[in-house]
């Protein structure tokens, strides 16, 4: 129940305050959880599809920094 409370107070930022969450009816404690989980959920999969088309398209991924990779990088140790 509590970590329920928390999700919804957390995640509605500042929609909802504890108390009023505490003596919400279960069933729309439950609603609202569910309500907020879903957009969340939608919000994290439309990202995710996002960066899916943005690494098919270029073919390597957009937020990592450009590192050379080991067959491409010549490192060379100076001779004392």
């Amino acid at each position: 129940m509590f970590s329920q409370i928390h999700e919804i107070v957390f995640n509605s930022n500042g929609g909802y305050d504890w108390n009023t969450v505490y003596h919400m009816p279960i069933w729309l404690r439950t609603f609202t959880f569910n309500k907020l989980k879903e957009f969340y959920d939608k919000k994290q999969e439309a990202i995710d599809n996002q960066n899916n088309q943005l690494t098919n398209k270029s073919g390597k991924e957009i937020a990592r920094p450009d590192i050379p990779q080991s067959s491409t990088y010549n490192a060379k140790v100076p001779k004392k």
